[in-house]
């Protein structure tokens, strides 16, 4: 099977590139320039529909990572829900038999007017749904990975400030799942018909509090330092200076809505019964982290 990547060049996305061959399929990746090691590259973004209908020509199956998480709301708009509109326009007049979309944990009708995140990836999952297409729709809570993601972020942190800082009250619980389990299921979400035209959530075996991540994160790395936590209203306060610099901030004023959100974990088991994938427990994954 040709497949189209879209994303290869994020975090996830090279995960899943290398998934892909593994399970027997060729892989043609959309990129603004540079390569993709192990595929084949095609130029081309989300904002060029002209570009979109050039890359899924003669593909068999596109696979659909790309997001952006912070940039104004129009920017949320045209990069994610109109991106998304014209690529799945495109993959239905070439004929593209399945469309595999990342979505996220924690997207849904009561959280899609929290932050523009949220309602593009509600948006998003609308659009695929209605699109006429096979498709199959993942929705990860927080992805770790040793190269890429927060976790590194969140490794150098735990090894090199005094005081950890702990982000509200730390009760919030979250499931994280490593790089390679996502890849894996979009890698299977290809061949399964009994995934066909359904939305999975995907979690780790490991469900915990902030504060619990924290402690098993610096157990895993074998410091011992205290852990702070810090009220909502100071890191908005910093967020408010952070998130006007250039680049890619880890902190965020949406990034707080979100944190101060409903727990980020799974509601069902569908995952792993309809692919058969055991996740990496999260001791494992903070394990990796840290080699």
């Amino acid at each position: 099977m040709k497949v189209l990547v879209t994303g290869g060049t994020g975090f996830v996305g090279p995960h899943v590139v290398r998934a892909l061959p593994a399970a027997g399929h060729d892989v043609r990746a959309l990129v603004l320039q540079g390569s993709v090691p192990a595929a084949e590259r095609v130029e081309g973004d989300m904002t060029d529909a002209a570009s979109l209908r050039r890359a899924v020509q003669g593909v068999d199956a596109v696979v659909h990572l790309v997001a952006i998480r912070q940039g104004k709301k129009e920017q949320f708009q045209r990069v994610m829900v109109d991106g998304t509109n014209d690529l799945l326009a495109a993959a239905l007049e070439a004929g593209v038999g399945r469309f595999v979309h990342m979505s996220a944990l924690g997207t849904s009708e009561e959280t899609k007017d929290l932050v523009p995140y949220y309602r593009a990836k509600w948006l998003q999952e609308g659009l695929v749904r209605e699109s006429g297409l096979e498709h199959v729709i993942f929705r990860p809570s927080f992805v770790f990975g040793k190269d890429g993601g927060i976790l590194p972020t969140f490794r150098k942190l735990a090894k090199v400030a005094p005081v950890t800082p702990i982000t509200g009250s730390g009760k919030q619980r979250i499931q994280p799942i490593w790089v390679d389990d996502v890849a894996g299921y979009f890698a299977q979400a290809l061949g399964k018909p009994e995934a066909t035209n359904r939305t999975f959530e995907l979690g780790g075996p490991d469900v915990v509090s902030w504060d619990e991540l924290w402690t098993r994160l610096k157990r895993a790395l074998g410091v011992r330092r205290p852990s702070l936590h810090v009220p909502m209203a100071f890191m908005r306060a910093n967020a408010l200076v952070t998130e006007r610099l250039p680049g890619d901030i880890p902190l965020t004023r949406d990034l707080l809505k979100m944190l101060e959100g409903p727990d980020n974990v799974v509601t069902n088991d569908d995952a792993p019964r309809t692919f058969g994938i055991t996740p990496v427990p999260l001791d494992e994954q903070l394990r990796r982290a840290a080699a």
